[in-house]
């Protein structure tokens, strides 16, 4: 089901229940059904970005190959993303950093250092507001082009992976990102590194839905997580599994 199906789906249910209504005189109560049911699908939609609700995201691979990519997000920090660097070098694993923009001032080195150790910057909007997803196509062009200029005057790269604040989609979102021509990047695997606090209860959610293919969610901000990620790595290891960047594992260019 997508924003479209379900659009003609509910005008559809609208008109059968006017046609019974007009014809057997039946309640226009009726009316709540359709009406709830294409809420559900709308809200439900817009929050899993896995559903390609509003527009198709890359959440993971279709391979039989032992290969896994592994993703970062609402950095750069300071103190966490370079540990992040330094764990990925240990076990010779990329990955992608989803970049907040006005998180890049004051830690230009971190982001030259990402790039330098030949891993993915992707956007994840400059502002990474609570109510980023009310703005207009216009808004949302904004966000993804501040951040955008902030990376290529570090690196001379144009950006064009893109993670959706919250894995949330809208149509103005979709519109923007259509536009300014990114891939919507998603993911499989959701450590809930930001949520949990039990480092066991992570590591065990993330290796038991480890497969050939998957995409997994980490935030580079906390201590939290680097030791989750050692775990990562070393079950990673231990199986059989190559860590990729986003574009081998997808097939995909990261850069205009």
């Amino acid at each position: 089901m997508t924003f479209k199906s379900t659009g003609i789906t509910f005008i559809i249910s609208l008109c059968i229940i006017f046609s019974l209504y007009y014809f057997l005189e039946i309640s226009l109560w009726w009316l709540i059904l359709p009406l709830l049911v294409f809420m559900f699908f709308v809200i439900y939609g817009s929050a899993n970005i896995q559903f390609n609700f509003y527009t198709k995201a890359f959440c993971s691979a279709i391979t039989k190959e032992k290969q896994i990519a592994v993703t970062f997000d609402d950095g750069p920090n300071k103190e966490y993303t370079p540990k992040v660097i330094s764990l990925l070098e240990e076990y010779n694993a990329k990955a992608t950093f989803f970049l907040i923009g006005r998180k890049i001032e004051g830690n230009e080195a971190i982001v030259i250092q990402i790039d330098s150790a030949g891993h993915t910057i992707g956007n994840h909007t400059f502002s990474h507001s609570f109510f980023i997803d009310f703005k207009n196509v216009s808004g949302f062009k904004d966000e993804l082009n501040k951040t955008s200029d902030s990376v290529f005057n570090l690196i001379g790269k144009r950006i064009k992976l893109f993670r959706p604040p919250y894995g949330v989609t809208t149509p103005n979102l979709a519109k923007a990102a259509k536009a300014l021509k990114y891939q919507i990047i998603g993911w499989n695997v959701r450590s809930m590194d930001t949520r949990n606090d039990n480092e066991e209860k992570i590591i065990l959610r993330v290796t038991q839905q480890l497969k050939p293919g998957a995409v997994v969610l980490f935030h580079d901000t906390s201590e939290k997580t680097i030791h989750v990620l050692k775990q990562t790595l070393e079950f990673a290891k231990q199986n059989g599994f190559k860590i990729v960047s986003m574009q081998s594992l997808l097939n995909i260019q990261p850069y205009e």
